[in-house]
């Protein structure tokens, strides 16, 4: 299992809107490393949710229900969009701060390239922020 980082401004899709839907299509991607991460992306995969802009914090567990297929909202088809599904909640919120102020997290991709908005996340990464966040992981 590979782990990941999915990012999105609660005001456009929130965590409380994917445990409502139990499932939806994460589209609308136009980075194209973030792109080639939802590529790479197995059925089974787990994904932290994290609400950017307002909140700065990780949410929530998402898993990847469906691998890469084309984004119909991408005219030019250069895109891909995989489907995901909420797990569970975090028992504590994991903010941006707290992240960039722990040690072990200081080469995460979310503290690296703060912009992009689907990035790997490596298995001690994931230990240590589930435990912070008060799940199992």
């Amino acid at each position: 299992m590979a782990y990941w980082l999915l990012k999105s401004e609660p005001s456009s899709y929130s965590w409380d809107q994917l445990v409502k839907d139990k499932r939806t299509n994460w589209s609308g991607v136009r980075n194209f490393q973030a792109a080639a991460n939802l590529k790479a992306m197995k059925k089974g995969d787990r994904a932290f949710f994290y609400h950017s802009g307002e909140g700065k914090e990780i949410v929530g567990i998402a898993e990847i229900v469906k691998e890469a297929y084309p984004d119909p909202t991408d005219k030019e088809g250069k895109f891909v969009q995989v489907d995901v599904m909420p797990v569970e909640p975090v028992k504590t919120p994991v903010n941006l701060a707290t992240i960039k102020a722990t040690p072990a997290l200081n080469a995460m991709k979310l503290v690296k390239l703060s912009r992009l908005s689907v990035s790997p996340v490596s298995a001690e990464e994931w230990k240590t922020i589930a435990k912070m966040a008060g799940i199992k992981g």
